[in-house]
């Protein structure tokens, strides 16, 4: 049975929490300036707010008193409310990776432009339409230049309720997941793309260890969420989205590597969100859904066929998770 490598993991584990609630990060307000955006992203950079070196079996930061875990939970539950109402969803995206083997500190390797589309309760779409690579440092003063490389292109995953697609099309391959009855529909939460597109407050507590960190603005919420079974710590180690405080748009979002270190190994991933439409298709929702759901692989391309595999859940990890003081409770 098929499983997930590192790099599908990783579009998933990019997709867990910033379109968990898919009203809050895409209906984001075309009145913020790039500028703004970029600057709520440095505030909230990991040279700034480093994840701490955690063991994989800890809550890896101290127990919430009990004014944050309310402050949390309100947080939780408004974020929660925010994602019920969204029928259907497209989005612009664009991703920087930072690898410290790829490119100089403080400079991303990659860049990728795409679109995110959601139809509930469970059709949706991440494709990256075009990704740039580090290409060396040039002029005076120097600066980072990026070029396509041919061949070589970024993630496209889709969605139909009852199949996980992969279209690799740098292998030019159509890989295809089936997954089980009980994880279609509103069970998407458990597929490859967990609780992509409807939050739940509680099913995240009990995956994840929640807090709110110091936001560097007024204006800002800055939530960190570390995950705890085995099969999310090896995709990634944190992520931390900053949500602006009226309307709960974000900021920015940080996914940090399984091994990331702000010394040794700074690498992570950065998402800003634009052009977003909430429920706008009005009467043309099948025409909306068959623009990216009907997408039928390329004649020369390769169709492999398995049974998605759910992950093993770990009973040490089940039972930690459910300790009074192992987790952050309601």
């Amino acid at each position: 049975m098929m499983r997930l490598n590192r790099s599908q993991g990783k579009v998933a584990a990019a997709l867990q929490l910033f379109a968990a609630a898919p009203v809050v990060l895409f209906s984001l307000s075309v009145a913020r300036t790039a500028d703004a955006q970029q600057q709520a992203v440095q505030q909230v950079a990991p040279q700034q707010v480093a994840p701490q070196q955690v063991g994989p079996q800890a809550q890896p930061f101290p127990q919430l008193n009990q004014a944050e875990l309310a402050r949390l939970q309100q947080i939780l539950a408004a974020w929660e409310t925010q994602s019920k109402g969204t029928k259907t969803l497209e989005c612009d995206f664009q991703v920087w990776h930072y690898d410290a083997f790829a490119a100089p500190g403080g400079v991303h390797a990659t860049k990728g432009d795409g679109v995110i589309r959601y139809a509930a309760p469970d059709k949706g779409e991440f494709r990256v339409d075009r990704k740039v690579f580090f290409n060396g440092m040039q002029g005076e003063p120097q600066k980072p230049t990026y070029i396509e490389q041919p061949g070589q292109f970024g993630e496209h995953w889709l969605c139909n309720g009852k199949e996980l697609i992969e279209n690799d099309r740098s292998k030019k391959e159509w890989k295809i997941q089936q997954l089980p009855p009980n994880m279609q529909g509103t069970q998407i939460f458990n597929s490859p793309l967990p609780f992509v597109f409807n939050l739940d407050a509680k099913q995240i507590q009990d995956r994840y260890w929640v807090r709110e960190i110091q936001s560097p603005a007024p204006n800002a919420i800055v939530l960190e969420a570390w995950p705890k079974r085995q099969v999310d710590r090896a995709q990634y180690k944190v992520v931390q989205i900053a949500l602006d405080t009226e309307k709960f748009e974000p900021q920015a979002l940080l996914l940090f590597s399984p091994n990331f270190d702000a010394k040794l190994a700074p690498n992570y991933d950065h998402y800003q969100f634009g052009n977003s439409k909430r429920n706008s298709i009005g009467a043309g929702l099948q025409m909306f859904v068959r623009s990216f759901i009907d997408t039928k692989p390329p004649a020369d391309f390769k169709v492999l066929r398995d049974l998605y595999q759910p992950p093993m859940e770990e009973p040490q990890a089940q039972s930690m998770a459910e300790a009074p003081g192992g987790s952050i409770q309601k």
